[in-house]
Parts: structure tokens; C-alpha cells; sequence
């Protein structure tokens, strides 16, 4: 890792902290060939470290890289202060963020999984899931009891979230004749900002890490009666906690069923191209990396001209998938995203010759409010129409009385 990364590595921990509600005191760095055995630093380092939390009087110890159980002990016992590596601050600041109860059993789970390895330096934790008299086995020591309480306690989230997405599963069943499509991408790349400025929708937006884990589903319109189904997911972000990608996997399933990927990325972030390859990596994780994707760059009002251009050349030449840049703040600007929505639609649409009696107009409304009508002649007191159809209204209009579908492509 070069200075560059490894100052823009630092400067997204300070970013992680102060969205956790933490203030940074001071920063210590150290280059390693490999990570040592018992402080992860060396013990020259750690002596410096020890030097720099007394002279800023500070309370915790961040580690931007995950430590084993016997490292973060060791590190305590020498430091005398709290200290975390990068998995639990993130997984911290998920609990904060969590709105659902769907959102915070995930956390909850992931927390749980990371903690059980580690009990006997984090059992103070413990409290709060814990009910104290009654709940001790004859014989058991204080660690065995709270092992066999977490060990029940994920058994039993892990069975609630099955539920969960089993109705989840239902609820996609019955949106299956919709085009769907996904916003991924990096934490703060503005897929929310994207998504409300597409619906028009009270979204909640922050420019902060993580300011959203709920999925939110709205219907975009995308003119010619056309719509698409948009779901904004978790933001992700580098070295996220593999217990917390598990604990996501439902709900991450509704990128599974998309008809396209929108990967979202923060334009103007001089480290967009790593953020691009952290994004690639989860996704090859949880097993999408080979659904259709378009790459959506955004934030293009944060950038001049030029920047703009060295910008398209770039994604052009070293990435070499569709793409369009956009900026959410620009209504206008979204057009591009639109145009390009509404051509992967249409690719899906069936193409039929549909034959109306004149007086049914509410067929013929129908089939320009839901389908896209191409051609319209009348002959007879019979309107034949060439239109693209979601399969659903298809079906229906092959059930009306009077209506005859002719041809289907």
C-alpha cells in the first residue's frame, strides 16, 4: 500500500469514528510486511501508541485492521484503554443506523457472531442480552453460561430472518412481471439522493457512512408508459465485517432478482476506481457479480469540465462497461439514466398486434398507460394497436372479452 492509500485508508477510519460519535485525537501509523503475533504492531509501536493515548488523554484505540481475540486482549492489558479494530466499529455504527426490526436483528446477529470468539475480553458487553438469575446451569462458569446464551440467541435470530425471507421471496413473487433494478455501490456514493430525485419520494438522505441499512422499493416512471421497480440497498464499504455481509444476505437477495445492477459511484472521490474494485469484491461475495450492470457515476456537479472529461476517459479505457454520469442534484441530468432504463425495459417487452373494439376504452387507456403503443389504426369499428407489453397486462388482455392479441415477438 502506497502513502496515497494509506492516508486516504486513514482518513475514511476518522470518517467511520466521527460517524460513530467518536472525535479523533491523534493518528498512529505503522508499515508492516505482516501483521505480529501478539500486538498486530510492533512493540516499539505499541509503546509509542501507549506514549501518544496518555499525552491526548484519549479513551480508545482504534485499529483500521481487524485483530484476533488475542491481540485486542494483549493490546488492552498493555494500553489500559478500550480498544476495537475496524469490524466492530463498523458493525457499532450499523447498530446506531438500524431503523427496522428487520435492520436491527442483522446487526444484532453479525454483533453477536463477532463477539462470541472474543467473550473473555468483551463480557461486559453482555447486560444487555442477558437476563441474569435463573438462566445459570449447576456447574457452569460465568463464560460457559454466556456463550451458551449467545449461542441460543443467534440460533434464534437466524430462524426469524429465515421467516423474513421466505416473505420477502413471496413478496418478489408477486413483482415478477416488473423491471427491477438495484442501486449498489460505496457508502455515501448518493444512492438514496439518485433514488429520491428519480421518485420524488421523502427518502431519508445524509452525507454520512451508512446513513441508510433499510432497502427502500419505489416505482420510477420512466415515461412512454413505461415504469422500473428501484431498490436502494446497504452501501458497502472496504473490509466490511463478513459476519455483517452474512447477516445482509436477505436482504441483499432483492439485487439477486434485478434485471440490472445500477453500481453508483461518488464521481468526484479521488479513490472512486478502489471503491469500484471493494464494490466488485462483495458482490463477487455474495454471488451477483454476474448480474447485468451499469455503472451510474454521480456527483458530476463537484467537478469541472475538465475534470469531467479526464473522468469518462478513464472509465472508458480502464473499465470498459456501460455507463452514465450523472448528478442527482441535476433533475435534468438523470434524463441520461432514464434514457437508458427505458431501452433495457423495452429489450424485454414483448412486441404484439392487439385488436380493440372502439368502445373499449379502458383497454385502450390501459394499454397506453401500462404498455408502449408504436402504432394505432382503426378500421371497422376495431382499433388495432402495435405495442410493447409487461407480460402481466398481456395476459390480461389475452383474458378480455373482444380483444384479440395477434402476434407476439
Amino acid at each position: 500500500m502506497g502513502p496515497r492509500e494509506a492516508e486516504e485508508h486513514i482518513e475514511e477510519l476518522s470518517r467511520l469514528t466521527e460517524t460513530a460519535g467518536g472525535e479523533v485525537v491523534g493518528v498512529v501509523s505503522q508499515r508492516l510486511e505482516a501483521p505480529k503475533p501478539k500486538y498486530y504492531i510492533g512493540e516499539g509501536k505499541v509503546a509509542e501508541l501507549l506514549a501518544e493515548s496518555a499525552r491526548t488523554q484519549t479513551s480508545l484505540v482504534i485499529f483500521d485492521e481487524d485483530l484476533t481475540p488475542a491481540q485486542g486482549k494483549n493490546l488492552e492489558d498493555f494500553l489500559k484503554v478500550r480498544v476495537m479494530d475496524r469490524s466492530e466499529l463498523i458493525l457499532d455504527i450499523f447498530a446506531t443506523r438500524a431503523r427496522t426490526k428487520e435492520a436491527k436483528m442483522q446487526v444484532e446477529l453479525a454483533q453477536l457472531e463477532y463477539m462470541l470468539p472474543r467473550l473473555t475480553r468483551m463480557w461486559r458487553h453482555l447486560s444487555r442480552i442477558r437476563g441474569g438469575i435463573g438462566l445459570r446451569g449447576p456447574g457452569e462458569t460465568q463464560l460457559e453460561t454466556d456463550r451458551r446464551i449467545i449461542g441460543a440467541r443467534i440460533s434464534d435470530l437466524r430462524r426469524k430472518l429465515d421467516g423474513i425471507a421466505r416473505a420477502r421471496a413471496t413478496q418478489r413473487k408477486g413483482r415478477s412481471g416488473h423491471f427491477r433494478a438495484s442501486l449498489v455501490g460505496y457508502t455515501n456514493a448518493g444512492k438514496s439522493s439518485i433514488l429520491r430525485a428519480l421518485t420524488g419520494s421523502e427518502l431519508f438522505v445524509e452525507n454520512r457512512l451508512f446513513a441508510t441499512l433499510d432497502p427502500a422499493t419505489r416505482s420510477v416512471e420512466l415515461g412512454s408508459g413505461l415504469s422500473v421497480l428501484m431498490t436502494d440497498t446497504v452501501g458497502f464499504i472496504r473490509k466490511l465485517p463478513h459476519h455483517l455481509i452474512a447477516s445482509f444476505r436477505a436482504t441483499l437477495e432483492e439485487a439477486r432478482e434485478a434485471n440490472v445492477l445500477l453500481h453508483v459511484i461518488d464521481a468526484s472521490h479521488p479513490g472512486w476506481e478502489e471503491q469500484v474494485a471493494v464494490v466488485n469484491a462483495v458482490l463477487h461475495e455474495l454471488e451477483l457479480d454476474d448480474r447485468p450492470t451499469l455503472l451510474v457515476f454521480n456527483k458530476l456537479d463537484r467537478l469541472t469540465h475538465a475534470e469531467e472529461e479526464v473522468l469518462r476517459e478513464r472509465a472508458r479505457t480502464r473499465l470498459g462497461e456501460p455507463a452514465v454520469f450523472v448528478s442527482a442534484q441535476d433533475a435534468a441530468g438523470l434524463e441520461t439514466l432514464k434514457d437508458e432504463l427505458r431501452e433495457r425495459v423495452r429489450s424485454l417487452l414483448p412486441q404484439v398486434r392487439v385488436h380493440v373494439p372502439a368502445g373499449d376504452g379502458e383497454a385502450i387507456a390501459t394499454l397506453y398507460r401500462e404498455g408502449e403503443v408504436l402504432e394505432q389504426s382503426e378500421r371497422d369499428g376495431i382499433i388495432a394497436l402495435t405495442a410493447r407489453v409487461p407480460r402481466a397486462l398481456l395476459g390480461r388482455l389475452q383474458r378480455r372479452e373482444g380483444v384479440t392479441v395477434l402476434a407476439s415477438s
